[in-house]
C-alpha cells in the first residue's frame, strides 16, 4: 500500500460512537448476571481443547496517575503490593490447572497493566517462573510485555529476557514537555531512546511504541516534531491513538478538561497528518490505530488473510483461545468471554476462598459468532468473500446480508468499499473508518441510549 491522503470531510460525517470490536459480542454487552454454572461447564471443557492458548496477565500497579489513562490501575509507591499480587497470580493460576489443561500450545504470552515493569527484577524473573511451572516451557512463544522508560533499568530488560520474553511495547503519548506535563507524565525523549536501544542490545524481536493524539496542548507542528523523533527510533510498529475522553468511566480525566484540549478541527487535522506520514515513511497502515514495517508479522498476516482480533488488538494468532488471570482480566474462548474483577481487595478474597475471580461474562450464542466471524474478517482482511463465507457459515451469505450489502451503497458512493457480485473491498480510505463499516454487520448495534462508546475516529 502507498502513500495515504486523509478526506476530512469523510472523517467529519463518520465520526460517531462505535464499538472498537476487540471481540464480539463488545464488552459493553458483558454482564454481571450471567449463568454461572453453563460457564463453569464451558470453561472447564474448553481446557481440554487442542486449540493453541495465548496468556494474559494483568499486573495494575503504577507509581503515578497519567492523567488521559483510561487502564485499569491501581496507584501505589509500595512494592510490596507487588511482591504479595504475585502470590495471588500463583494461587489463581494453580486453582485454574488443578484439573489439567490439556496438552494445550502456548503459542502467546502477554504483560498487560497498569505498569509490569513495577515488578522489581527478580520479582519478573518470579513471574516467568510461576507460568512456566503451571504452563510449562514455551520456547516458540511470542512473550510480549508493556514497559515504562521512565523507570525501566537495564536489569529489568535483562530479567524479562530471562523469564522468557521477546518483544516490548512502550508508551510515549507525545515528546513535548508541555504536553507531558499537561497530561502527568514526564518523559524525556532520551530516556525512551535509551529504553529502545536495551530492548534492542538484549534480543527483543520486536518494539512497538504508542502513541496519543488528541491530548492538551497538542498542535501539528509539535506532534509532527514528535512523530520525526519516534520514526528516527526505527519501531516495528505503532499504535496511535486518538485519546478517549470518557471522564464518566475516569473521573481523572476531568482535569484534562482544563488544560486546552485541542478543538475537534485539530484533532482530525492531527490524524490527517499522523496517517499520511505514518504510510509516506513505508509504514503500513494495518487498520484503526495500528502501523507496522512492511515485514513486521501484522503486515504479512494482513496480506495473507491470516489476521486476527482480540483483547490485545490485532493479532497474528488465530484461533488461540486466551485464559487471563490477575485482576480486571479478560479471557476468551469460542462460547464466552468472561472479565475478572476490577477491584483489588475483592479480586485477592475470591483467590483467597479459592472461588474464581470472575465479574462479568458474555455467553456467545450461534447468531453472535456468525457476526463475530464476518466482522473480524471485514477489519482483519479489509474485505469479504461471499463464497468463503458461505462455506465458513453454512448459508447463503449473499441472500441472508442482502439488506446489509444493498445498503453499503452510500459507503460505495463515498469511496469506502467497491462492491461487486463476488465480494466487498476496503478501500485505503475505508481503512480509517473500518469500525463505521463493521456497524453495518452487527444487528445488535446499540442505540444512543445503550452505553457509549468512544468516537470512531
Amino acid at each position: 500500500m502507498s502513500e495515504l491522503s486523509v478526506d476530512l470531510n469523510l472523517v467529519r460525517k463518520y465520526d460517531v460512537p462505535g464499538p472498537r470490536y476487540t471481540s464480539y459480542p463488545p464488552a459493553t454487552r458483558f454482564s454481571e448476571t450471567f449463568d454461572a454454572g453453563q460457564l463453569h461447564g464451558l470453561i472447564q471443557a474448553n481446557k481440554q481443547s487442542d486449540r493453541d492458548l495465548s496468556l494474559y496477565c494483568h499486573i495494575p500497579f503504577c507509581e503515578s496517575l497519567c492523567w488521559f489513562c483510561g487502564c485499569t490501575t491501581v496507584i501505589t509507591s509500595q512494592h510490596r503490593e507487588g511482591t504479595d499480587y504475585l502470590g495471588y497470580l500463583d494461587r489463581e493460576m494453580a486453582t485454574f490447572c488443578e484439573e489439567g489443561i490439556g496438552n494445550r500450545n502456548i503459542v502467546q504470552m502477554h504483560l498487560g497493566g497498569g505498569t509490569p515493569t513495577f515488578l522489581r527484577p527478580d520479582e519478573i524473573r518470579k513471574l516467568g517462573s510461576i507460568l512456566h511451572r503451571h504452563f510449562g516451557e514455551t520456547p516458540n512463544c511470542e512473550a510480549g510485555v508493556e514497559v515504562d522508560p521512565r523507570r525501566l533499568t537495564r536489569e529489568h530488560v535483562t530479567a524479562l529476557w530471562e523469564a522468557g520474553f521477546n518483544r516490548a511495547s512502550m508508551g510515549v503519548q507525545d515528546n513535548n514537555p508541555k504536553v507531558q506535563e499537561a497530561v502527568h507524565r514526564i518523559q524525556p525523549m532520551e530516556i525512551t531512546r535509551q529504553s529502545v536501544e536495551w530492548l534492542r542490545e538484549t534480543g527483543f524481536e520486536s518494539v512497538n511504541i504508542d502513541l496519543i493524539y488528541g491530548l492538551p496542548h497538542q498542535t501539528e507542528a509539535s506532534f509532527e516534531q514528535t512523530l520525526n523523533e519516534i520514526i528516527g527510533l526505527a519501531p516495528n510498529r505503532l499504535a496511535v491513538f486518538s485519546y478517549a475522553h470518557v471522564p464518566w468511566i475516569k473521573p481523572a480525566q476531568k482535569i484534562l478538561e482544563q488544560k486546552n484540549l485541542p478543538t475537534p478541527e485539530t484533532k482530525l487535522n492531527l490524524l490527517k497528518l499522523i496517517i499520511e506520514k505514518l504510510t509516506a515513511e513505508g509504514y503500513i497502515y494495518i487498520g484503526m490505530d495500528h502501523f507496522a514495517r512492511p515485514d513486521d508479522e501484522l503486515s504479512v498476516a494482513q496480506a495473507e488473510k491470516t489476521l486476527q482480533r482480540n483483547f490485545q488488538g490485532y493479532s497474528t494468532f488465530g484461533g488461540a483461545d486466551i485464559h487471563a488471570f490477575g485482576m480486571s482480566s479478560v479471557s476468551q474462548i469460542p462460547d464466552a468471554y468472561w472479565q475478572n474483577i476490577k477491584d483489588l481487595k475483592a479480586y485477592q478474597r475470591a483467590v483467597d476462598d479459592g472461588v474464581p475471580p470472575i465479574a462479568k461474562a458474555c455467553l456467545v450464542s450461534d447468531a453472535e459468532k456468525q457476526t463475530r466471524t464476518v466482522i473480524t474478517r471485514l477489519m482483519c482482511d479489509l474485505s469479504l468473500d461471499y463464497d468463503d463465507l458461505s462455506t465458513r457459515l453454512g448459508i447463503d451469505f449473499r441472500e441472508a446480508y442482502v439488506e446489509v450489502i444493498d445498503g453499503l451503497h452510500d459507503m460505495a458512493d463515498d469511496g469506502l468499499v467497491r462492491l461487486d457480485a463476488s465480494g466487498l473491498a476496503v478501500t485505503d480510505a475505508g481503512r480509517l473508518l473500518i469500525r463505521n463499516i463493521a456497524m453495518r454487520f452487527d444487528p445488535e448495534i446499540e442505540t444512543s441510549s445503550a452505553p457509549r462508546y468512544s468516537r470512531t475516529i
